[in-house]
């Protein structure tokens, strides 16, 4: 089949936001919280990351358990280090259950159904690579009317291993041929760095995060952006560049073999001319240069 053209594609915070998480908190326990200057935002950060280090922490010890159960066992610890001196007496099971419900009601970011357009159109196929919940996140991309074929989902769920272990990545790069073009796009830097590790090539989306500290990761991104649409385009121009680098690689080498004499005229604006000519039969690729 030739070489393939793949991007796998983080799910939760990078192509979903957690706008819906916050909101569905500040319409449960918003009071409660904001009455003990907790922002209803920052509570649901600190949560999440709590469950999340948990989470992690029990994978690596390998007593995997799904995240949902863990979100819903840290509601009351996590109120406790917010400032809270007795949190059971300050909100319900009921109201707990409520705050879980909103990760259910997750929303997909304007530009990720744009997104997936301008690769497609590129040549790309999408892939979804997630920890949470298969069915869940399935969901999401159903309400936002985008339609994602459910073999297009690999869900570290069903593998027991959870990102960013390698080998969760190395899964799902297991799946491509070893000479396609395999990329790994996420909006947490601790995500794509990893899965440059094991392998893909990163694609980071600021929109999440806002700030990548760089400086904690020490791995150089081969794309960066501020939105899903404009990373789609960075990861298409960035494959086109490839191509013709490696075109004008492979013209180089043709000509090098040319030892005869007859032939020894043949050098580097002849290289140039093919290139040229190439480029012009092929309109619908911009050249790197553009």
């Amino acid at each position: 089949m030739g070489v393939q053209k793949q991007v796998v594609f983080d799910i939760v915070g990078t192509l979903v936001s957690f706008d819906e998480y916050h909101a569905q908190i500040d319409r449960a326990i918003g009071d409660k919280l904001r009455a003990n200057n907790i922002t209803p935002k920052f509570f649901g950060y600190s949560w999440m990351t709590a469950a999340e280090l948990e989470f992690t922490f029990l994978s690596i010890s390998e007593r995997y358990k799904p995240y949902k159960g863990i979100l819903e066992s840290t509601f009351y610890r996590t109120l406790w280090f917010a400032g809270v001196q007795d949190p059971r007496s300050l909100c319900t099971d009921a109201e707990r259950d409520a705050c879980v419900q909103g990760y259910s009601e997750l929303q997909l970011r304007p530009g990720a159904k744009e997104c997936f357009e301008i690769l497609e159109k590129g040549g790309f196929k999408v892939w979804l690579l997630t920890t949470a919940d298969l069915k869940r996140v399935q969901g999401y991309f159903s309400k936002g009317g985008v339609e994602m074929p459910a073999e297009n989902f690999i869900s570290c769920d069903s593998s027991g291993v959870a990102k960013p272990a390698l080998s969760a990545y190395r899964t799902a790069l297991a799946k491509f041929g070893k000479d396609d073009e395999s990329w790994f796009a996420a909006g947490h830097m601790w995500d794509v760095s990893a899965a440059k590790k094991a392998g893909f090539k990163g694609a980071y989306c600021t929109e999440y995060e806002k700030e990548p500290c760089l400086d904690i990761f020490d791995t150089e991104m081969d794309v960066m952006a501020d939105s899903l649409p404009e990373m789609a385009e960075k990861i298409v121009k960035a494959n086109s560049s490839h191509r013709y680098i490696h075109l004008r690689y492979v013209i180089s080498i043709i000509v090098a073999s040319f030892s005869d004499q007859q032939y020894s005229h043949i050098s580097t604006p002849f290289v140039d001319r093919i290139y040229t000519i190439f480029l012009s039969s092929s309109p619908q690729v911009e050249s790197p240069t553009q």
